[in-house]
């Protein structure tokens, strides 16, 4: 840091005594926070707002959900001038998803401020919406690196007058490749501008970046206990993947859930997932990286009002979703990592309110279960699945309470009691009978009632042929050469269709790395690490599997992707690299030729 303070280290108090007109804000922002229900700040939004009320740059080190998007938002509003047009503050985020979350908060909070413009920038979008309203004149831009570095080059955003610049979750956009992009915007804004930078971690990139462009800028670090929320319960379920979509079904029928996000690896299995639950009477829908702007939005409404219960996402999908009604996180597959366990499970338990997690392990992922209670130095809670006769109170008790809301309808009860009794003269049958031929009628044909669960035999004679259970089923299909992965062919097997190679304008040349590029077209393309097979680095491009069914709306995100400041220029690689399997057992796609072959690591160590 170029200051000679020390950092300020703030120690998250369960009940801050300061309140938000105490950390000199007033008027109409005070009056949105009101509206959203903010009573106190939080540790980071304490020692943050003063600071950046007073002028001078910042450098905040805190985790996800600790409040920073108020923290910086609330000291940019307080001090707009709305009678500019040209931005006055820019926010770069490392994500689409993050700059809409960032985008509705200044909504909120500016709610009482009149003539107040605000456009979110990012990469998917029509340059149509964003070009007409940054010729209106915008205030706050909120946006991904990649598409400011294009309306940067188009000439069409101006930040000749930026007073305020923000970098969110930094090192987040460092990882995905965001380094050099960060870095020309910085060098194409004003030199008096204020800066506030926001990290959960401070690697050297990030120190050398605030020493080279922040102003004598004051380190505030939120010390938290754990990373994990405490008003989340967290528990585990031991089940092989065959047997997933049985077990969900089963905590569906117990758990009392208002609206509930489960969580995949690959945008295929959202949709087979999504359709399996609606098959099963739930109201239930899919996002992923291939599913439009406007219908995610669509879908995301729905599930905040109220028509849709269950969300069925992937990691890139569901970054930024903060919706009140999400009671309960399933892990449907545990992720490989705790960082994005904690991202999932913080889509719920959010505000001071209580919330749920669930993740699905299979008997080979107790390491992984491991590392995350390590991680996070809190132990997950082993749940049991949930029996036929705990399904069955659960059945029962619903259908009596529909009864009960049917009695209750007193005038329509009067018109139906007539119509019993006629029945009941003249066919001679017990009011009894009548009730339960009636509730046959309701129910139709699917049971109301699971059956018991049937016993297994404890040993099979020597030459009896006895049939494989589920789990027995999909361990042996794990040890058989990892015949499936998620519930889908393995894309690495030789002969493989279902991956394409495609080429990208970026090589060793650009200082370009695999990390970066699995980063950059994740983000851009709405992508799975899963999604990655072999990347090969040459001089002056690079080859990159991906799978081959991408849709045209996705192809055309990637093709717009920039990577270390250039566009990548996607487009198949005709020709391809040669193949050649690695020996038995080892890796299929190799490339003939002087470069190794990069492979996403299973699991980071």
């Amino acid at each position: 840091m170029t200051s000679g303070d020390a950092p300020v280290e703030v120690e998250a108090p369960e009940e801050p005594a300061t309140t938000f007109s105490d950390l000199g804000l007033d008027g109409a922002v005070l009056k949105a926070l009101d509206d959203v229900g903010y009573e106190t700040p939080s540790a980071i939004q304490a020692a943050t707002i003063p600071t950046l009320l007073a002028g001078r740059d910042v450098v905040g080190l805190a985790q996800t959900g600790t409040g920073k998007t108020a923290a910086f938002a609330l000291p940019i509003l307080a001090r707009l001038d709305v009678s500019q047009k040209t931005p006055q503050a820019l926010v770069l985020a490392p994500t689409r998803e993050l700059a809409l979350q960032v985008c509705e908060a200044f909504e909120r909070y500016a709610a009482h401020l009149r003539g107040v413009h605000i456009l979110p920038v990012y990469g998917g979008q029509g340059y149509g919406v964003q070009l007409s309203a940054l010729r209106r004149g915008v205030h706050i831009v909120v946006g991904t690196p990649g598409r400011i570095m294009d309306h940067l080059d188009k000439g069409t955003l101006d930040l000749s007058e930026l007073k305020y610049l923000v970098l969110d979750e930094a090192d987040e956009m460092l990882k995905m490749g965001f380094a050099e992009d960060v870095e020309t915007i910085l060098a194409d804004t004003p030199d008096d501008k204020q800066v506030a930078l926001f990290s959960a971690t401070m690697p050297a990139a990030i120190r050398r970046m605030s020493k080279q462009y922040l102003h004598d800028p004051e380190e505030i670090t939120v010390k938290t206990k754990t990373q994990t929320s405490a008003n989340i319960a967290q528990r585990y379920l031991v089940v092989s993947y065959a047997q997933k979509v049985d077990a969900l079904t089963r905590i569906l029928e117990v758990e009392n859930f208002e609206g509930m996000i489960v969580f995949v690896r690959t945008k295929n299995v959202t949709e087979e997932l999504a359709e399996k639950l609606r098959a099963r009477g739930y109201s239930a829908a899919a996002i992923n990286g291939d599913i439009a702007q406007v219908q995610r939005e669509r879908t995301v409404n729905q599930l905040k009002s109220g028509k849709l219960d269950i969300l069925v996402a992937t990691d890139v999908a569901a970054r930024g979703l903060d919706v009140e009604r999400i009671s309960h996180v399933v892990n449907f597959d545990i992720p490989s990592d705790s960082e994005p366990y904690v991202h999932r499970i913080g889509r719920t338990g959010r505000a001071g309110r209580t919330g749920d997690a669930i993740s699905f392990v299979t008997p080979r992922e107790r390491g992984l279960l491991a590392r995350i209670e390590k991680a996070t130095r809190q132990p997950l809670i082993h749940m049991q699945l949930p029996s036929v006769d705990e399904v069955n109170v659960t059945r029962l008790a619903r259908f009596d309470d529909r009864i009960s809301e049917a009695l209750a309808k007193a005038d329509r009860i009067e018109g139906f009691r007539d119509i019993v009794a006629h029945y009941m003269r003249h066919h001679d049958v017990p009011e009894v009978d009548v009730a339960a031929a009636l509730a046959i009628v309701a129910q139709g044909e699917s049971p109301l009632l699971l059956e018991p669960e049937p016993e297994r035999p404890e040993r099979v004679e020597r030459g009896e042929r006895r049939e494989r259970g589920p789990r027995e089923r999909d361990e042996r299909g794990e040890r058989d050469g990892r015949r499936e992965r998620d519930g889908r062919p393995d894309r690495r097997r030789q002969g493989d269709t279902s991956m394409a190679t495609y080429r990208i304008a970026v090589g060793r040349r650009h200082k370009v790395e695999p990390r970066q590029i699995v980063g950059a077209l994740a983000n851009e393309g709405g992508l799975s690490r899963d999604d990655f097979g072999a990347i090969q680095i040459r001089p002056e491009f690079s080859l990159v599997e991906l799978p081959a069914d991408l849709s045209a709306e996705t192809l055309a995100r990637l093709d717009d992707t920039r990577i270390s400041g250039r566009r990548i220029d996607l487009r198949l690689d005709r020709g391809g690299p040669s193949r050649r399997a690695a020996g038995r057992g080892g890796d299929v796609g190799a490339a003939a030729s002087d470069e190794k072959p990069y492979r996403k690591p299973r699991h980071k160590s």
